[in-house]
């Protein structure tokens, strides 16, 4: 199979690309290396891991560039798209809403319309559990109306949703929405909370600790997420939204205290009161992507959490 994975140097779509590539698909990889949510450099080193692959190929474009889109389709003729590309972060989100807008949605749109034109098989969209806002459906489920984002980014990742199942229904896309749950793992994002807990404490760098760290989230380990992503590249269900999480929320000041132990040292924390843009507690229910993909999380937090310490603590030797 012929995958584009777009955003492929970040933190998922790098995993996702090496998954693909291990099994013996034939990866296109795109990214446009921006530095709005964390610094470049942590995708230029990705992409060296990529290098050892002969079938990843990594293009540097952006998917906003809407002609570059459909000659890059038209070029390649892709079997399936993992579409992973997008300005992420809740509080960027506030700062940056029309960019978060245009990347999120436009570029989103212009995946899908060159999709269309070239006759893929299946598109794969990851978006995000953010969408569910300040919900009172415990777990999430995807049925709930998620109809009151809380930030751009949500409100631009729903919109997307929302017309992905407008193109199935009119032209036939095979589109899944996979709403990831906090991600986390090796090669991290730097502005995540747990990337945030190794610098500070290592470095002492000071990190901001919402609600006294009295908030839930469902900490989903990457590989986990990306055997999702592969599930739903192999299987095109017509219009699909599907939760990939752990189905396990963990608060976050234990989560604060399992680094603490593994660094043996404590994080430099100062309590803050909770962002508008923030919710309490995020929980998955994963019931139907067990049915219709078979996904199966296998990787304890606790596990996680150890297996990230290890490659940072590597990292930084």
């Amino acid at each position: 199979m012929k995958v584009l994975v777009t955003g492929a140097a970040g933190f998922i779509g790098s995993h996702l690309a090496e998954k693909l590539a291990k099994r013996g698909d034939e990866v296109v990889g795109i990214d446009n290396f921006n530095d709005v949510v964390y610094p470049s450099s942590h995708k230029r080193h990705a992409v060296k891991r990529l290098a050892a692959y002969d079938n990843i190929r990594i293009i540097e474009t952006d998917i906003r560039d809407r002609e570059g889109m459909f000659a890059l389709f038209a070029a390649e003729k892709f079997d399936a798209v993992a579409h992973l590309a997008a300005l992420a972060g809740v509080r960027n989100a506030v700062k940056y809403p029309a960019l978060y807008v245009e990347v999120d949605l436009n570029g989103t749109q212009n995946l899908m319309d060159a999709a269309l034109e070239h006759k893929v098989g299946n598109f794969v969209f990851a978006s995000t559990s953010s969408v569910y806002g300040n919900t009172t459906v415990i777990p999430f489920v995807e049925t709930d109306n998620c109809d009151r984002p809380l930030q751009p980014y949500a409100a631009a990742k729903r919109a997307a949703e929302m017309l992905g199942h407008s193109y199935h229904h009119l032209f036939g896309l095979n589109f899944t929405v996979l709403r990831f749950f906090t991600v986390y793992g090796p090669y991290g994002r730097p502005d995540m909370m747990a990337y945030l807990l190794a610098e500070s404490v290592t470095k002492g760098l000071q990190i901001p600790l919402y609600e006294g760290g009295q908030m839930y989230r469902d900490w989903t380990f990457i590989n986990d997420i990306t055997s999702g992503i592969a599930l739903a590249l192999d299987k095109p269900l017509g219009y699909e939204i599907i939760n990939i999480g752990r189905g396990e929320p963990t608060l976050l000041a234990d989560f604060v205290h399992m680094i603490e132990d593994l660094a043996g040292n404590k994080a430099n924390v100062v309590h803050k009161p909770k962002l508008a843009a923030d919710f309490v507690r995020n929980q998955a229910d994963i019931t139907k992507a067990r049915t219709l993909l078979g996904y199966d999380p296998q990787t304890s937090v606790k596990e996680g959490v150890r297996i990230f310490w290890e490659w940072y603590a590597s990292r930084e030797a």
